[in-house]
């Protein structure tokens, strides 16, 4: 199979590929290609895109995400050999720790180049009506003097070194100060909308403001307290299911400070 990179005019030939329930894949692909520690791909078979992904790499970390096959095209290897190709690039680039979020249907495939399991992501919707909270006086807007105490807070709560990719949505993001140091951050412009904290009090300060117009939500099965909240405030377990799994050597992550997921490309 013949494996090539993913350029900005494939975009309009890849909708076809969209699966059902999931984000709009043509933005996310668009901001592969555009950043510089992405490397999406695709394979052609029959003069068309039948297979795509990318790989995402944080220096010490890599993830696999967007791994789709054409309807048509499945139970050929083609997913296989996606993934196998990517790791190879991810391998190349001397990362010993590489990550990703199954679905149900790619979980064999990732089983089968030897990923284990991490955690479950629960996956919620608002059945009832948000009760409003008033705002924290602790909450407060971005600003640049806290720049370095995001980033730290951000490496001690995932494990990795994602400055690269938070750092472009840090001026709309919403952050939670206790004693002047940065206890939480809240970035609404990127993926889903992360939430990061060091304090159940930051956390649930932060998930309060978002929840107040976001009627879905995904956390780590880890994050109890979290998930707690949100049952509390008219929200209800769904049938989706995500499985974070791991390749190769374990990082240090905090899966119960995380009071919501970038995406599940990233974690």
């Amino acid at each position: 199979m013949q494996f090539e990179k993913l350029t900005n005019d494939d975009l309009k030939e890849i909708r076809h590929l969209q699966p059902e329930g999931w984000s709009d894949i043509v933005p996310e692909f668009r901001s592969y290609i555009n950043h510089d520690f992405c490397y999406p791909v695709k394979i052609k078979l029959d003069d068309k895109i039948v297979g795509i992904g990318t790989s995402i790499m944080f220096g010490k970390t890599g993830w696999l995400a967007h791994i789709i096959v054409d309807k048509e095209y499945r139970n050929k290897g083609i997913g296989y050999q996606i993934v196998v190709s990517l790791l190879e690039d991810v391998r190349n680039q001397g990362i010993k720790t590489c990550l990703l979020i199954a679905t149900d249907l790619g979980m064999p495939v990732y089983i089968k180049t030897g990923f284990k399991i991490v955690t479950e992501y629960l996956y919620l919707k608002r059945e009832k009506s948000w009760i409003e909270f008033p705002v924290s006086k602790n909450v407060v807007p971005y600003q640049n003097k806290y720049y370095q105490m995001i980033i730290g807070l951000d490496i001690k709560i995932s494990g990795e070194y994602r400055e690269r990719l938070i750092k472009e949505y840090l001026d709309n993001s919403i952050i939670y100060i206790e004693n002047k140091e940065v206890k939480g951050y809240y970035l609404p412009g990127l993926g889903e909308g992360p939430i990061c904290a060091d304090t159940d009090s930051a956390g649930l300060e932060l998930m309060k403001i978002k929840y107040s117009n976001v009627d879905k939500a995904v956390l780590p099965y880890d994050n109890a307290t979290g998930i707690e909240f949100l049952k509390q405030n008219g929200f209800i377990e769904t049938d989706t299911k995500g499985t974070r799994m791991i390749l190769g050597n374990h990082i240090n992550w905090k899966p119960e400070k995380i009071f919501s997921r970038i995406g599940g490309n990233y974690g």
